[in-house]
């Protein structure tokens, strides 16, 4: 096939780029940027793109991140692969600073009180969560017993916080994406237009001058001819 990849990757490797991708993060980040430039929208309609990838990085929705973020961008009128691209900006090096943060800014809107030990296992709490759930869903079809209190428990302490203050930061951490991309993507476009432009004018003019020595060497081989 022509698009396979040369250096079949194991899936180890696999997920430790999840992790770290070839490269490192700064050059991953460069890279999600100049795509998001070259994007062929307009310029508002690629930061509303950025601003819903960027909000929704903020929730605690791990594994929705791209769904929601494509329709919340569908609603906005903004550019889908922006605000796939956006997402990025929830990463493996950001998870915990993000979640941590809205859990404190959730608790402080819903007037309880964060517990530090959480910040330590939030990683834990979201893995716990998650074979709790399992099993519990497996109890439905054995006879095993399910038991709510860990979820109903993460709920409370973990998962709402993190939704209320995750939609708070991610709004303004979407707002602030937002007017920070547009003079710069305006500003590229234009730019790339006018070199676009320039090399065309260069074009025709190169044409033109190819054009008016064909032009001028028919005559002088047909007066040649004649002499003949």
């Amino acid at each position: 096939m022509v698009f396979k990849r040369r250096d079949k990757r194991s899936v180890w490797r696999i997920v430790l780029e999840m992790f770290y991708p070839r490269g490192g993060w700064q050059r991953a980040f460069f890279y999600m940027r100049h795509r998001v430039r070259r994007l062929p929208d307009r310029p508002e309609r690629i930061a509303r793109g950025i601003f819903a990838g960027v909000f929704t990085a903020f929730t605690p929705l791990f594994g929705l991140h791209l769904v929601i973020a494509g329709i919340l961008a569908k609603i906005m009128n903004g550019n889908i692969w922006a605000a796939l691209a956006g997402t990025f900006v929830g990463n493996p090096l950001t998870f915990i600073p993000i979640g941590v943060l809205s859990m404190k800014v959730g608790h402080f809107l819903m007037g309880s009180r964060f517990d530090a030990n959480v910040n330590k296992s939030l990683v834990n709490q979201f893995t716990g969560a998650a074979e709790d759930f399992l099993n519990n869903f497996l109890a439905l079809f054995t006879d095993a017993e399910a038991n709510w209190a860990n979820l109903s428990e993460f709920f409370d302490r973990v998962f709402l916080p993190y939704l209320f203050g995750g939609m708070v930061l991610g709004v303004v951490a979407g707002l602030l994406a937002y007017y920070l991309s547009l003079p710069v993507i305006t500003a590229y476009q234009k730019h790339r237009r006018g070199r676009l432009k320039k090399k065309l004018a260069e074009l025709r003019e190169k044409a033109a001058r190819k054009a008016a020595v064909a032009t001028e060497v028919k005559p002088a081989a047909k007066k040649g001819a004649n002499n003949v």
